[in-house]
């Protein structure tokens, strides 16, 4: 059997006609339309920290309560907002400052030090992909977050955000991470408790909200004094 040899032409016509697929088909699914009125299931980084669980012979379950945006402290959002996103509410769905200043760490660090993704992008990785930091997981992250910014409203971002984000091992939304660590509602977070628990996201399984860890403590402290200058007793 006779094969054709494929020349440079032939090659890069190859490449771009995948290229146009692999954006058609990250415009296309999944579908984030459905988000506008419904939770949330089973999120992708769920699903990965089941497989991890299960491949280490571990026996975790996930702990989830969903909590309305409008029953989750105000104290807990603001904290989280500062800590993680501070402009989420003006931009369009990437912190443009924050990918520099963390690409410049990445080139002196040769490597993943800094990631300086907003609540949107987060969101895009908690719900459709998994921790993996490849350049093309990168990539499908962008186009998934773009989706989420056109499709839906800031407030909604923020409410499946909080309710999906991981609060440690096996515990996923503020609803299980406030009882888990509080043993209250997550309505009932105070100021102080809502800067614990903002701290810890960067690396919720390695950083307890309650633990004596120094990272946590230097970082409650200046959450939560940023917090007071602004306002929020």
């Amino acid at each position: 059997m006779r094969y054709r040899k494929i020349d440079g032409a032939g090659i890069i016509g190859i490449i771009f006609a995948a290229c146009v697929i692999f954006i058609l088909v990250n415009f296309i699914y999944p579908d984030i339309t459905y988000l506008k009125t419904e939770n949330p299931a089973k999120t992708s980084f769920m699903e990965y920290r089941e497989r991890e669980w299960e491949l280490n012979g571990k026996r975790q379950k996930i702990e989830q309560t969903w909590v309305p945006y409008s029953r989750i402290s105000p104290y807990l959002i603001k904290a989280v907002l500062i800590a993680e996103d501070d402009k989420f509410w003006n931009h369009e769905g990437f912190d443009y400052d924050s990918i520099e200043r963390a690409m410049i760490k990445n080139i002196k660090t040769r490597g993943f030090a800094a990631g300086g993704s907003t609540i949107s992008q987060q969101l895009a990785k908690n719900l459709y992909l998994t921790p993996s930091k490849n350049p093309m997981r990168k990539l499908r992250e962008a186009f998934l977050t773009i989706r989420i910014e056109s499709t839906l409203p800031k407030r909604r971002i923020l409410e499946i955000y909080l309710n999906v984000a991981e609060w440690g091992e096996g515990i996923f939304g503020i609803g299980a991470a406030s009882r888990h660590y509080f043993g209250k509602r997550a309505a009932e977070l105070d100021p102080y408790e809502s800067a614990r628990l903002a701290a810890v996201l960067p690396n919720p399984r390695r950083f307890d909200p309650l633990g004596d860890s120094s990272y946590v403590a230097n970082r409650t402290r200046i959450i939560h004094s940023i917090m007071i200058s602004r306002g929020i007793n």
